[in-house]
């Protein structure tokens, strides 16, 4: 039984590191705590708790996690500090060890925080709830409100695919998701809360309701008929799990933005076979060409990892010159980081560090011509974009259907509405277009 007169009146602070995925999940729990007599203020703020959301998905993600949990204690050392998600689960000694920390979750008992915290405020003592994530198949949808004007919807979690480099599953676990009927009701839920946008998260959505006998076609069938939603956006999803139907399905909807996120990781066939990809460079070029005959002004994002142990320069090479050839919109480049326990440690040779960096550089060189280049398309044209709340220097931004950043002057009034904008130039700084509202 929780009395939840222990929390009214006490303040908590929330932080997310990391994915969209732990935007949605950082909202649920605010939510929940803010129902148990929670008032929620700036991380900013002295809190009587910090929740903090990790990442760790690199050495400097773990890093980046210490760092903020110390940056809470030093606020206020009399403050409950909750450290969850993926670094709590995959490390949650190393975490509790922290002097100060309070409860340590594990990546399935964010979903019953009250509960833990309860029992971690009477124990006066650190406390860690964790679980044997690969045997746990429990499963709760969730989506992000308050914060943004786009509301991330969590439809799936954990991986099974245990690519050679990665600790998802280890730090998620296996591939689990609700039922169409839930995940619906969630989205009607975050409509209700004002989203006129949202964000389809997970850690490998095309798997939605594969353990169910439903399918994430059906899912994104069913989700065209939420009232209240004008537009949704498909995360990172899987080449092999990005079907054709999938494909012409976003290419006639009204909803279904043309903004593709798709992993390739590397263009060389040797290296994705030391990755245990499940798919090649031939597979991934035809995949990319069905997006362009169905929608040739898509804004498609590939996720690319440089330094990979075995990525020889040849490798490197070949996988440039792929990139080169293909038409995408943005690479979205990551350097190699050793994660514990993968089975990439074994391979050889490996990359210097040095090195690594250098590739990196030369791909994001790319990925900014490419991006330049796609953005100076639709100078002139005229587009849709979804006005979001923040403002800086007078200006506000929002997004276009294809996912072309736009900065007009800032009004308030327009926050979270839809406005016909004409695209002028490129900002100064060539991450955006000027847009002129067109009335």
């Amino acid at each position: 039984m929780i009395d939840t007169t222990t929390f009214q009146h006490k303040r908590a602070a929330f932080h997310t590191l990391g994915c969209k995925l732990n935007f949605s999940e950082t909202s649920e729990m605010s939510r929940r705590m803010s129902e148990a007599g929670f008032e929620r203020v700036s991380f900013d703020d002295i809190a009587d708790v910090y929740v903090i959301n990790t990442c760790s998905v690199t050495e400097e993600a773990n890093r980046k996690c210490r760092q903020m949990i110390k940056r809470c204690i030093r606020k206020n050392k009399d403050a409950m500090v909750v450290v969850t998600g993926c670094y709590a689960q995959l490390e949650p000694q190393q975490v509790a060890a922290i002097e100060g920390v309070g409860l340590v979750l594990g990546s399935n008992e964010k979903n019953d925080i009250i509960e833990h915290l309860q029992s971690a405020w009477q124990a006066h003592q650190t406390s860690i709830v964790t679980s044997e994530i690969l045997k746990d198949n429990r499963f709760k949808p969730s989506f992000s409100s308050g914060d943004r004007t786009r509301s991330f919807l969590k439809i799936q979690d954990g991986c099974d695919y245990f690519c050679s480099y990665c600790t998802i599953p280890f730090a998620r676990g296996v591939s689990r998701s609700d039922t169409i009927e839930n995940t619906i009701a969630e989205a009607r839920c975050a409509a209700q809360h004002g989203a006129k946008e949202i964000i389809l998260t997970g850690v490998n959505i095309g798997d939605f309701g594969k353990k169910n006998g439903q399918t994430f076609m059906q899912l994104i069938e069913e989700l065209e008929k939420v009232e209240g939603v004008e537009r949704y956006r498909i995360s990172s999803i899987e080449p092999n799990l990005l079907t054709t139907e999938i494909i012409a399905h976003v290419s006639q909807s009204a909803k279904f933005m043309p903004h593709f996120h798709v992993p390739l990781q590397s263009g060389s066939d040797a290296v994705l076979k030391l990755m245990r990809r499940r798919y090649d460079k031939a597979f991934f070029a035809e995949k990319m060409a069905t997006i362009r005959q169905y929608i040739p002004h898509a804004f498609i994002g590939i996720d690319v990892i440089v330094g990979v142990n075995g990525e020889t320069e040849e490798h490197f090479n070949e996988s440039y010159e792929f990139l080169q050839s293909i038409d995408f919109s943005q690479l979205h480049v990551f350097t190699y980081s050793e994660r514990p326990n993968t089975q990439a440690l074994k391979i050889k040779p490996i990359v210097s560090m040095p090195e690594r960096h250098r590739r990196n550089a030369v791909l994001h060189t790319l990925s900014d011509q490419r991006r330049e280049a796609f953005y100076k398309k639709y100078i002139g044209t005229e587009a849709k974009i979804l006005v979001e709340s923040s403002e800086k220097e007078g200006v506000m931004s929002g997004f276009t259907e294809n996912y072309l950043k736009v900065e007009i002057p800032a009004n308030q009034l327009l926050t979270n509405t839809i406005q016909r904008v004409r695209l002028n130039m490129l900002t100064l700084d060539k991450q955006a277009l000027t847009g002129t509202i067109i009335a």
